[in-house]
């Protein structure tokens, strides 16, 4: 078999798909990008079992076959390889041979009827949304997942459907983000949680654009379509916890701040907090806002204030710094609104402005006040 392909092309087509391919894996084909090459077509494949990933781009080829590529070597070449085109010549055992304008390199490839199935879209049910629709849900909602493994459930993001639209949710039990779109035509209630590595993926593979993204899932897979990039994954079968019961009515206290003079003024206090919890305390009173972080097993102490608007009695209630920090990033207005009530009543923080389309709430829970 022998093929023709761009180097800077097949470069950053592959570079879509090579996070998938972890650096420790049990089966060693899945170190491998498995090329499939028909009429002027070349598909590229990477998996690591639980997520597959494809991409498709033109070359000039004759013939059609496949073969299984070491992906760490191929990458590295092509990365110091400039932009040409490259003669890919393929024999039967699978040693492959790569010609550029003034060089000529071999590798031994791999047998590709041992490289894993894809799974099968069956009965599947399908939505559609632009892929900035897309990439705005995971960017609010996936840095708010857990890390715990032993709680499954919470380690990806919760896809909530229904006629009146879509939402998505994540927690890790000390916050919560919840992000509703009421733009998408969702065909009937349904939900799923999507693991965190494969909506890295997707964040990573998938321009900024009003272009359409096709979704498709079943019981057991998730299937994403853009252009010419696919990737499908494993869903994560446990029971997301029932989040609404968490979330407060009627935080009757609303302070409103500047959000980029707040998380400045978080990120300098926080430098002097307990690295262990990174506790700051809020003490807000008429107009003011004074932050206040210590770590006493080292001395270190930071204070600051800053004008607010604020109706409520006064209060003092203590966050975790790097938590608030992450869920002001995930707002766009100029001010946010955070509604409190007491000192261990979670708070709720959302964006002062938003489009007419979309919904942001973000809860995160207090900490104990260091007397």
């Amino acid at each position: 078999m022998k093929f023709i392909a761009n180097s800077s092309v097949l470069l950053k087509q592959l570079q879509h798909i090579s996070g998938v391919i972890n650096t420790n894996t049990v089966l060693p084909i899945l170190e491998d990008f498995l090329f499939e090459v028909e009429k002027n077509k070349l598909t590229v494949v990477a998996t690591d079992l639980e997520t597959v990933m494809r991409v498709q781009l033109d070359i000039e080829a004759k013939d059609t076959g496949k073969v299984c590529i070491p992906a760490r070597i191929l990458m590295d070449s092509l990365k110091n390889i400039g932009d040409q085109p490259l003669t890919f010549n393929i024999d039967k055992n699978f040693a492959i041979e790569i010609t550029s304008d003034n060089g000529k390199y071999k590798v031994m490839g791999e047998n590709p009827d041992n490289f894993p199935k894809e799974p099968s879209a069956d009965d599947t049910t399908s939505f559609e949304m632009s892929a900035t629709t897309l990439l705005t849900a995971i960017n609010k909602t996936l840095f708010a997942t857990s890390n715990d493994d032993l709680r499954p459930a919470m380690t990806g993001v919760f896809f909530e459907l229904d006629k009146k639209g879509l939402q998505c949710v994540a927690t890790d039990a000390h916050r919560l983000v919840r992000y509703k779109r009421s733009d998408i035509k969702c065909p009937k209630a349904d939900s799923f949680i999507v693991p965190k590595k494969p909506l890295n993926l997707v964040k990573a593979a998938i321009p900024d654009t009003d272009q359409a993204v096709t979704i498709n899932y079943n019981s057991n897979h998730l299937f994403i379509r853009y252009g010419t990039t696919q990737m499908s994954c494993r869903l994560i079968d446990a029971r997301f916890p029932d989040y609404k019961v968490v979330i407060p009515t009627g935080n009757p206290y609303t302070l409103t701040v500047n959000k980029a003079a707040f998380q400045s003024a978080l990120r300098r206090v926080s430098i002097f907090s307990n690295k262990s919890t990174n506790q700051v305390a809020l003490s807000i009173s008429g107009s003011e806002l004074q932050l206040a972080a210590q770590d006493v097993d080292f001395s270190f102490e930071g204070n600051e204030r800053m004008k607010c608007q604020y109706n409520g009695e006064d209060l003092v209630i203590a966050f975790n710094a790097k938590f608030l920090i992450e869920m002001l990033g995930a707002t766009e207005s100029e001010e946010v609104i955070i509604e409190l009530s007491t000192p261990n009543k979670a708070g709720i923080l959302r964006p002062s402005e938003i489009e007419e389309n979309e919904e942001l709430q973000m809860l995160v829970m207090p900490l104990m006040l260091n007397q």
